[in-house]
């Protein structure tokens, strides 16, 4: 199979330059076929000015930035050729490199490679998409804490107490005959994993947040019909997005938006209103209202502030109390306001800051989570959660006076997970660890 692998790295629209990426053992090679000028006498770092060329055709002016294995992103020699940003010059270049010996890359081979070989981890892999796809500067300054490799050093610590605890106790059972070591009993095992569960929970607490900061907030807006549910979503984004009218069931599909609330990204679903329908396209969006419902993490219950309730709100209260909900009472301009205990908001008049306030305080975010590093996936909490597990369980096994070699167990699971974070399958031998803690050559 072909190792050295070309991509276009910037994005493939008409721009004033562009960039391409050539990465692998005959990066070199493979770019002084195409270039004007010799880059293999002194192979080095350094940039370089010239021609693209597909024999004696002249393609493009460019530059040439040249790194040697493993001083680059993905650990191999790489060259980046910034060119004219014509996709017809892209193009042709790519075809070239191609044509002298290169393989068109897949997705992410690039970061994959940095990976495998080394030069980041899992959650900094992991970072690089979030950094492209985040749609706050909250959520993006996390994402380059991430890439950074600060949350990454956030976690080390915790792997560092279970592999000492860990190293004890195998040290316990291998060379009972050393006096002059800690003894690795089980009121010592409860102490210390007491300690690393309040680690882990605080980082379970940080991550949870972290992830809101990151993903943000799906929020599914229903009600019934002609409620204002349209307006609420227009007001929110601060655009009339929403068809809004007097009309009942204007809405029949779901229409979307986004706002960055104080830090918190929305990802708003204006739904249908829910009654009973025989309008066949009405049932439809109906049916995508209640599984939006499903799928939210927060549900707005829109009520009616100027009417009582009746059946239909009364089925929509019930359909939506196992979720996470806020009821507001909208159309608050023409209604009394007699009960404190609820939110009243007029969407139509703009007037919707007590509702504001409340999704800020329900997801309960530290002002502190906005710049600090955490674990901020389903995939990376998972695992803390796993950890966690397996810290709670050698804890048990502890306190009921289990032989070591069995709390060691659950012990060394734990300890795996913390490496499945980092990406790492742990194969090591845990003597190892056991070394680097211990003088046992005596």
């Amino acid at each position: 199979m072909v190792n050295t692998i070309v991509a276009l790295a910037t994005a493939p629209l008409k721009s004033a330059l562009a960039v391409i990426r050539l990465s692998g053992d005959d990066a070199f090679n493979i770019a002084n076929k195409a270039f004007d000028k010799d880059l293999l006498t002194n192979k080095s770092r350094g940039i370089h000015y010239g021609f693209i060329k597909n024999g004696e055709e002249i393609i493009d002016e460019v530059i040439l930035l040249t790194y040697v294995a493993p001083s680059s992103f993905t650990g191999e020699d790489v060259i980046e050729i910034m060119c004219h940003g014509s996709m017809l010059i892209v193009d042709q270049i790519i075809g070239t490199l191609i044509r002298f010996g290169a393989r068109q890359a897949e997705r992410g081979e690039f970061s994959s490679r940095a990976f495998y070989n080394g030069k980041i981890d899992l959650i900094q892999a992991e970072a690089i998409n979030d950094m492209i796809d985040a749609t706050s500067p909250e959520a993006q300054k996390l994402s380059l804490l991430s890439l950074q490799g600060e949350t990454s050093a956030h976690i080390k610590p915790l792997q560092i107490k279970i592999a000492d605890l860990l190293s004890l106790i195998e040290v316990n059972i291998d060379y009972p005959e050393y006096l002059d070591i800690e003894e690795a009993t089980n009121e010592k095992i409860i102490n210390d994993v007491s300690l690393m569960l309040e680690e882990t929970n605080s980082l379970l607490n940080e991550g949870r947040q972290g992830q809101i900061i990151v993903e943000g907030i799906r929020v599914a807006i229903v009600g019934k019909p002609n409620v204002g549910k349209s307006s609420l979503l227009n007001a929110l984004i601060e655009e009339d997005k929403a068809i809004v009218t007097d009309i009942a069931g204007t809405t029949r599909d779901v229409v979307e938006g986004r706002v960055n609330l104080h830090g918190l990204t929305l990802h708003l679903y204006d739904t249908a209103g829910i009654r009973e329908s025989s309008d066949q396209v009405e049932s439809i969006g109906i049916n995508k209202a209640r599984a939006e419902i499903l799928e939210a993490d927060l549900v707005i219950l829109v009520l009616d502030a100027s009417k009582p309730l009746d059946l239909e709100d009364e089925q929509l209260l019930s359909l939506t109390k196992d979720k996470k909900r806020i009821i507001v009472y909208n159309k608050s301009d023409l209604a009394t306001k007699d009960d404190a205990s609820k939110i009243y908001i007029s969407a139509l008049e703009k007037d919707i800051s007590a509702l504001e306030k409340r999704i800020v305080e329900i997801f309960g975010i530290e002002e502190a989570a906005y710049s600090r590093p955490a674990l901020n996936n389903t995939r990376q909490l998972g695992l803390l959660e796993q950890v966690r597990d397996d810290l709670i369980n050698a804890q048990n096994d502890a306190k009921n006076e289990l032989s070591l070699d069995l709390v060691a167990v659950n012990l060394r699971e734990a300890y795996d997970h913390v490496f499945e974070i980092f990406g790492a399958n742990n194969e090591s031998d845990l003597s190892e660890e056991i070394f680097a803690r211990f003088c046992l050559g005596k």
